[in-house]
């Protein structure tokens, strides 16, 4: 392209176009493809039916070899002006004569032009020519010519074949006519000036397809060509010395050279059209240069792919929930300025949603006129979430989508530096200004996105927010949708706004799970697919994130079989990237700051261990108690150290939402199980730092590592709780006022002004929450006890317990808390027993049962109970008289059964339990609890370690009746097994016929082993007894009232007892107590059933019939004589047909009647 003429001088090179010389640089034999060479043919014989002229052309016989190679030329070049001019030639068809397109033939034209009236001016017509035009003011050498003006006309070897050797010609024959006259010289003047614009059509260089450039194009060449064919028609036809009078007679060539005019000044119109427009690109392009140079030129781009990256994550079922949500659906349809926020946790797709939102808005938008426009922008870190970040990224969305402002900006820019801002574009405020100004003159509606306002930091989030309501309030049409973690501070901020809570939704779990799974794990099997989504679903508790980093999980380890599958989702391993997430984060909002790592650390460990979830208040306080520095002791002093707000913007992205306003409400958790496994992982109670351990551990390892720091983390709650307890006020204050106590006697969850007396049925479902609903409550806070009290004494207990490593609660803490008889103790039990604070409790607590040791035994752990035994002074007045027997009754209660052995064996309390009141003790919790316990034979191996001791202080005896008459088979069996091989012990156990001292407390006549079990009915006891050898002497033994033990089975007359007994004690059935009362007298008297005591008798009489000479005549006749009295037929039947006895001994002899009539017998005494 050239951009200037060149010099007229005679001394220059000549002035031609570049453009047009190609034509003749093309090389003399093109290679063509097939296709092309069958075009060039068509177009040949185009040529070679052109009409002939006369002249010349009759003179000289056409050459079409060459004519053909320089059509060639023409038409296999492929510029834009070659294909004009081919199209412009086309157009003719036989309408030009073919003569024009050689070059000899022009050449003899032009010789003869060269004379034309040379002979009078001794000047060629061509010199006078460009003389005369110079006359006239025509800028020739302004002009872009196809010649040199000072090469004589002979010297242009012209030809049409090509567009530069038309257009060469063109301009050598007008300048040669301009001097025909006046006017025709400034027409030629004038076509001229707009040949030199047919080198400006490839508009600067740049090669394109502008159609409307190639019509005009070809028309311009279509008048050369005319004006060429006139021109040589008036030189061959007329000569060359009657050309010019024929010029001026005949106004064709005129005519041609005003329609030349009109489609090179169309041409010249589009050439700087098309021209205007690149020099606009340029313009934009220098725009768009220095506009990235100010305000960054990555922060479109890397917005956009972001945005790429999360629309490949988007699960749009899980989202479509907004939609249709009608705070959306306000804030969409308004038609004034409205302002939305989304809210949600860490992790539960917040940003996804903001870019689901995005792609919705602009599906809607694109239908609608006016159009309305989005400029989004993601919060992604600290860089991004500068408020010079965020106004740069959404100027250049703007200036983007409204190409028309990068002008305005490019001027607001410039003219700011010329007043002394030299660098506008690092100043939030000049930026925030020009958004505003820029804004206030849109006149469409507008959407602006911006997601993760809590990724910004304070100073620039209150910049963003207040600049967003200037604009509210400035630009009717505009529209902003935030999103951000519910942190109380954003909140508060954004009071106003309405809000979409992105809560854990079960059904939208399992929609995400799905997608992942079938996203990135479409390799795995059906099943196995399933398998993951079922657990993934069930375990996301609403962390899309989670899931997400899970499924990448599965895929980098390539698990693929069931068994390997369930393996893992059994006992999923935390993300590495999800952990590197949580480490940025504490780091970001601790600010790197070690007393806010230590106090946000305290508080994510109160959380991970805490057995319901706290209030914020109750988390404060927990968290001022563990960093007090020094000593506090009262609940006011601890009072005047909390700071809840700080705490739990700490700590924000690590918790559930909570409801701020309500600071007492027992709500703040963590916002998932990830969260509690992180903090578990990293933090020990001695490292309030991130730790970074367990990398390249094995599973076992990391199993301990796991259950160690679990361990030491409830040592910190327990510290705390412990420690709070201990505070003078709770030592020293009553719970309950004397009002309260006496309101804890009243119904609780009736109307006692009701009258109805219907019964409220039982629900098995129902709730303590429910149950105590209406009842009467109480405020720890009332008695100044402060916010954690409640905390602390309803679930100290459950820490204490799980304590198992070292460092272990120091016992003088656990012995001043548990004090026997304390107000302290009295204090945190009734409270222990209210967790929600209801005056009537759920549970009974009896604190006097309680002391240091009982408390251990029930709810410390092991480690703490052995502590305890070996080191505590159980004489102190912390603990009750027999502290060892006490605990042990609330372990048969309440605890675990092989604490017992603890206590029993421990070296300093062990003592207090050798004794048979502990077995008493043992036997009766025993006969009151499920028999089926497997830990009692923990309980019952004690036996073992007490032979000697049983022997020693001659005690056995007394064991083996107390277990027999309580019927504890275990201690029986364990005994006598025992004592087969201990000659001393089974001395000891069967030894009679007196018990041991230890029987003096019984008010009734006592008895040896078997005759205890016959008491209370124990027929397994006594069969088990009857077998051991050597239990002649329990067999028979006599009570203080002269009774054996078939005396004493008469009392209940088991048929049973009986059938063991009869057969063995045969001698014992005549023996009379002190009433002189035999076995069978005391059946038939007896106040049992009377099948039993018919079934007694007869087993008695049949098993003893072989001792039947031992009973006398009285004693038949008294048995009869009774059972007759007693108007009892069927013993009397018994009696007389078993026993063999004579019926005459009932009756009067004389009167043939009853000897003994008595009301009883009245009614049958005939009968009888």
């Amino acid at each position: 392209m050239l951009n200037q003429a060149t010099s007229l001088d005679s001394s220059s090179t000549p002035a031609t176009f570049s453009a047009f010389s190609r034509t003749n640089d093309a090389p003399e034999v093109p290679t063509a493809t097939r296709d092309d060479a069958s075009q060039i043919q068509t177009d040949q014989s185009t040529f070679v039916t052109v009409n002939h002229s006369s002249g010349l052309e009759e003179n000289s016989p056409v050459n079409h070899s060459t004519l053909s190679v320089d059509i060639d030329l023409v038409i296999v070049s492929s510029d834009l002006w070659s294909a004009a001019y081919r199209e412009a030639v086309d157009s003719f068809g036989k309408g030009i004569n073919i003569a024009i397109f050689k070059g000899e033939n022009v050449a003899q034209l032009f010789r003869q032009l060269e004379e034309v009236d040379k002979e009078a001016t001794q000047e060629s017509a061509f010199l006078r020519g460009v003389s005369y035009l110079r006359s006239l003011q025509v800028p020739l050498e302004r002009f872009k010519l196809a010649l040199d003006l000072a090469t004589p006309l002979t010297n242009i070897e012209p030809t049409a074949a090509t567009v530069f050797g038309v257009v060469r010609s063109v301009t050598a024959i007008a300048i040669s006519f301009s001097t025909a006259d006046l006017e025709f010289a400034k027409q030629i003047g004038e076509m001229l000036e707009q040949i030199s614009y047919i080198d400006d059509c490839d508009t600067l260089g740049q090669k394109g397809s502008k159609k409307d450039i190639h019509q005009a194009l070809v028309l311009v060449y279509q008048k050369l060509l005319e004006f060429y064919n006139v021109a040589f028609e008036i030189l061959t036809r007329k000569g060359a010395k009657l050309v010019l009078k024929i010029i001026l007679e005949n106004d064709r060539l005129p005519d041609i050279i005003k329609d030349f005019l009109k489609h090179a000044d169309n041409l010249r119109k589009l050439v700087q059209k098309a021209t205007w427009e690149i020099v606009e690109d340029i313009k934009s392009m220098l725009y768009d240069y220095e506009i990235s140079s100010w305000l960054g030129s990555g922060k479109m781009s890397q917005q956009s792919q972001y945005h790429s990256y999360l629309q490949d994550l988007q699960v749009g079922e899980a989202c479509e929930f907004l939609l249709t949500d009608a705070n959306f659906t306000n804030w969409y349809c308004a038609t004034d300025s409205q302002q939305l926020v989304i809210l949600g946790d860490m992790g539960c797709g917040k940003t996804v949603a903001m870019a689901f939102l995005v792609d919705e808005l602009r599906r809607r938008n694109k239908h609608q006129l006016p159009q309305p426009k989005i400029c989004y922008h993601y919060c992604q870190d600290d860089e991004t979430g500068q408020a010079i970040y965020i106004f740069s990224a959404l100027i250049l969305s703007l200036l983007e989508q409204f190409s028309g402002l990068k002008k305005t900006f490019f001027e607001w820019y410039k003219q700011a530096g010329a007043s002394g801002n030299f660098e506008p574009a690092t100043n939030v405020r000049k930026l925030e200004e020009f958004l505003q100004k820029t804004l206030e003159t849109l006149d469409r509606p507008l959407f602006i996105v911006i997601d993760g306002l809590d990724e910004c930091d304070r100073a620039s989030r209150n910049k963003l927010l207040k600049s967003l309501k200037i604009l509210s309030q400035k630009t009717p049409r505009l529209k902003i949708i935030l999103s951000s973690r519910p942190q109380e501070e954003i909140l508060e901020q954004l009071n106003e706004m309405s809000k979409i809570d992105l809560d854990s939704n079960a059904k939208r779990d399992s929609i995400i799970a799905e997608k992942t799974v079938e996203r990135q794990l479409s390799y795995l099997s059906k099943d196995v697919r399933t398998l993951v989504i079922e657990r993934l679903s069930c375990l996301a508790q609403g962390s899309s994130l989670w899931t997400k980093m899970v499924v990448e999980l599965i895929e980098v380890r390539k698990i693929r079989a069931p068994d390997p599958m369930r393996a893992f989702l059994q006992k999923i391993p935390q993300p590495a990237q999800l952990s590197k997430l949580y480490v940025s984060l504490f780091l970001r909002y601790t600010s790197n700051d070690p007393e806010n790592q230590t106090l946000a650390a305290t508080a994510l460990k109160i959380l991970a261990i805490t057995r319901r979830p706290l209030s914020i208040l109750e988390l404060a306080w927990a968290v001022a108690l563990d960093a007090a520095q020094e000593e506090v002791t009262t609940v006011a002093a601890l009072a005047k150290l909390v700071d809840h707000q700080r705490v739990m913007s700490l700590i924000q992205p690590f918790i559930a939402r909570v409801d701020f306003s309500d600071v007492r409400k027992r709500q703040v958790r963590v916002v998932h199980q990830s969260v509690r496994e992180f903090i578990i992982r990293e933090w020990d109670s001695n490292r309030p730092v991130l730790q970074g351990q367990g990398q390249g551990v094995s599973k076992s390892t990391d199993r301990v590592f796991t259950h160690q720091r679990s361990g030491s983390l409830e040592a910190v709650i327990l510290d705390i709780c412990i420690r709070y307890l201990l505070l003078d006020d709770i030592g020293h204050t009553n719970l309950f006022s004397e009002e309260q106590m006496a309101m804890e006697e009243l119904p609780q969850e009736f109307d006692l002004f009701n009258n109805d007396d219907e019964p409220n049925d039982y629900d098995p479902c129902c709730t303590w929450e429910a149950w105590e609903e209406n009842m009467i409550r109480y405020d720890p806070i009332d008695r100044g006890f402060g916010e954690l009290f409640v905390y602390a004494s309803c679930h100290w207990l459950e820490h204490f317990g799980a304590v198992t490593v070292e460092p272990l609660p120091s016992l003088g803490n656990i012995e001043k808390l548990c004090q026997a008889g304390s107000t302290r103790l009295q204090n945190w039990t009734k409270q222990q027993c209210r967790p929600e604070c209801t005056i009537k409790p759920r549970f009974l607590f009896d604190s006097v049962l309680y002391d240091p040791l009982s408390i251990t035994s029930l709810y410390g752990s092991e480690a703490m109970l052995l502590d305890m035994l070996e080191r505590s002074n159980f004489d102190k007045d912390k603990f009750l008289p027999n502290p060892a027997l006490g605990a042990a009754d609330q372990i048969f209660q309440w605890g675990s059964l092989s604490r017992l052995k603890m206590l029993f064996l421990g070296s300093k309390i062990g003592h207090q339990l050798q004794n048979l009141d502990f077995f008493r003790l043992i036997m009766k919790q025993w006969s009151f609890s499920d028999n089926h316990r497997e830990d009692w034979n923990v309980v019952f191996d004690i036996v073992d370690d007490m032979l000697d001791i049983l022997v020693k202080d001659r005690w056995g005896n007394e064991l083996l009746c107390v277990a027999a008459s309580i019927g504890c088979m275990p201690i029986i069996r364990r005994l006598m097994e025992r004592a087969q091989h201990i000659a001393e012990l089974k001395n000891e156990l069967l030894r009679g016929p007196q018990r041991g001292p230890q029987t003096m407390s019984y008010s009734r006549p006592v008895h040896q082993s078997i005759g205890e079990a016959i008491l209370l009915d124990h027929v397994d006891v006594v069969e088990y007894l009857l077998e051991q050898e050597g239990i002649e002497a329990h067999l028979q033994h006599r009570n203080s009232r002269g009774e054996n033990v078939l005396h004493l089975a008469s009392r209940l007359c088991n048929p049973a007892m009986f059938q063991l007994l009869a057969p063995r004690f045969k001698e014992g059935m005549h023996q009379t107590d002190d009433q002189n009362r035999t076995v069978l007298v005391r059946i038939i008297t007896s106040s049992s059933d009377s099948q039993n005591r018919y079934d007694s008798a007869r087993i008695l009489l049949l098993k003893g019939a072989a001792n039947e000479n031992g009973r006398s005549e009285d004693e038949q006749q008294e048995q009869l004589r009774i059972a007759a009295r007693l108007g009892d037929m069927d013993m009397c039947y018994l009696l007389i047909r078993s026993g063999k006895i004579n019926p005459a001994m009932a009756l009067d002899g004389e009167h043939m009647a009853l000897m003994d009539k008595t009301f009883e017998n009245e009614p049958n005494w005939r009968s009888i």
